[in-house]
């Protein structure tokens, strides 16, 4: 495994970071003996660095990890996050964020995280995150229950704007350096150089666009990025190699981004991404992807608040 340093933090992370949303059945039901020993194998590859959320299976995440880590807590970097707590229930309230965290060590069989963010915060006022949520991670850090402060989301320019204003260590953002997208390295890659917080990328596979997977119904991207996936199998087919695999040794291998984390659950999700991190790229298959997805380069969906799109500005 190889790994790089998070920003100003004191955490070397691995470049591959183990996404335990699946622990809480997000996408398909994970039989939890598989996914305690999903993070054991994980571990013994060299994955250190596991991120979590109340909100991934109503807390079943959070629980079912705080298992699989009994004893193998001071082996990696743990992170965690507030505000979410289900697909319409945010509360970044400062009252809200300080029981939060309490709650989270208590699943996870803690006294603290390495890292603890503000979970998806387009989906609230700026003035809540700025006036409360803010203030209330900055408490929790230094009380000692969290040794670093993050923020994570999808519109990389919102991010962009809060961590350009407010001091962060690090900042989290989802489907936004891949094959498809990489609309992160406009503004967030060198404003990360310019404050020193860590980068860190999520959802390397648009949620299993760029994989042979079948795209979740409920989707959002445009119909026009998930027929990319049919085109890009048949490529990658002739070169002999997983889609999956091609997308996550492509983000992984971004320098300026500290690690990329993926959802995993069971055994063959760790084999298919520990398969994919020893990947040689055949010659010649990434000039031809890009050629391939130019049409549809970019084109990213929204979620939020209708104010926190700041596309439209820049």
């Amino acid at each position: 495994m190889d790994y790089r340093k998070l920003g100003q933090t004191d955490m070397e992370v691995s470049i591959l970071g183990y996404g335990a949303s699946p622990l809480g059945n997000v996408f398909d039901v994970c039989d939890e003996q598989e996914g305690i020993d999903s993070v054991h194998l994980a571990i013994d590859h060299g994955v250190n660095f596991f991120d979590v959320a109340p909100f991934y299976g109503e807390t079943l995440a959070e629980t079912r990890l705080g298992r699989a880590l009994k004893g193998k807590r001071k082996d990696i970097y743990l992170a965690t996050k507030c505000g979410r707590y289900g697909l319409h229930d945010f509360d970044f309230s400062y009252d809200r964020i300080i029981r939060s965290i309490d709650e989270s060590l208590e699943r996870l069989q803690t006294d603290y995280v390495d890292l603890f963010q503000l979970h998806d915060i387009e989906f609230v006022s700026r003035q809540q995150i700025v006036e409360e949520a803010i203030p209330a991670i900055q408490h929790i850090k230094a009380s000692g229950k969290a040794r670093y402060i993050g923020l994570t989301g999808l519109p990389v320019r919102y991010l962009a704007s809060l961590a350009r204003e407010h001091e962060f260590d690090t900042v989290l953002s989802w489907a936004h350096y891949n094959l498809i997208q990489d609309e992160i390295m406009d503004e967030l890659v060198p404003l990360s150089k310019e404050k020193g917080f860590g980068l860190m990328n999520a959802a390397p596979l648009v949620q299993r666009i760029l994989s042979d997977a079948q795209i979740p119904v409920w989707h959002n991207a445009p119909a026009e990025v998930k027929a990319i996936q049919a085109p890009l199998l048949a490529l990658c087919q002739k070169y002999q190699v997983p889609l999956s695999d091609v997308a996550m040794r492509f983000a992984m291998d971004q320098e300026a981004i500290s690690t990329t984390i993926v959802g995993m659950c069971d055994l063959n999700m760790i084999q298919s991404n520990l398969r994919a991190f020893h990947l040689q790229m055949p010659d010649g298959i990434l000039e031809e992807i890009a050629a391939l997805v130019a049409p549809i380069k970019n084109k990213m969906w929204f979620e939020g608040l209708p104010e926190n799109d700041l596309r439209t500005e820049l």
